[in-house]
């Protein structure tokens, strides 16, 4: 998988545009001023490097180094310090982030085998400070088969309920939807798609 990756991103262009999702972009918009922030399955950077344009200190997480080689590219074509948005290559199977250490994580279309998931999602969310809060965008199950993108392997797709198991006793949810949304994020998500849309908050 880790491969499919690298070979994709080394692509010509930004598979999904440069534009952040815009369902990060709603919800980041009432967050407070410079927040740490994981973005996690930041691929080419387009969401991460938004955040940082923000005013957030962003650490961009992904296993594909040639998604991370044009996050940091598009990065520096933004006129971003290094301090302000820098990359980690690791495997979520493995990395862990430092507890407490994070105001908010964002997984948008960071999708994962079950078996990864749900520990993967706790570490995320035990890495929030208290108060903290975590934004998902997935595609839903009903996705598969659809030509606005998404994996076609049902493991790797999330309901609502899989979330709110994933997340229970770690965050507060403050919104879960399931529904169809009109995608246009580059070449790689385009037309109607079936998403599941998370946020939680991490309790005092």
């Amino acid at each position: 998988m880790q491969s499919f990756w690298n070979e994709r991103f080394a692509s010509p262009g930004y598979k999904y545009g440069t534009a952040p999702n815009a369902f990060l972009e709603e919800q980041a918009a009432t967050w407070p001023a410079a927040q740490t922030v994981l973005a996690v399955g930041d691929g080419e950077g387009r969401n991460g490097v938004w955040l940082a344009e923000q005013g957030h200190q962003v650490l961009a997480v992904d296993y594909a180094q040639a998604g991370l080689d044009k996050a940091l590219a598009l990065a520096q074509t933004r006129g971003l310090e290094p301090s302000r948005y820098a990359t980690l290559c690791a495997d979520l199977a493995t990395w862990r982030p430092a507890p407490d250490s994070a105001d908010a994580v964002i997984l948008i279309y960071c999708h994962l085998a079950s078996a990864l998931r749900r520990p993967a999602h706790q570490h995320l969310a035990q890495s929030l400070k208290p108060g903290g809060r975590l934004v998902l965008e997935a595609f839903h199950p009903l996705q598969k088969g659809r030509p606005s993108g998404g994996p076609q392997d049902v493991d790797m797709l999330y309901t609502l309920d899989d979330l709110r198991q994933d997340f229970a006793g770690e965050l507060d949810e403050v919104l879960g939807w399931e529904g169809e949304v009109m995608l246009d994020e580059g070449p790689g998500h385009q037309g109607p798609g079936l998403v599941t849309r998370f946020v939680g908050i991490r309790p005092e």
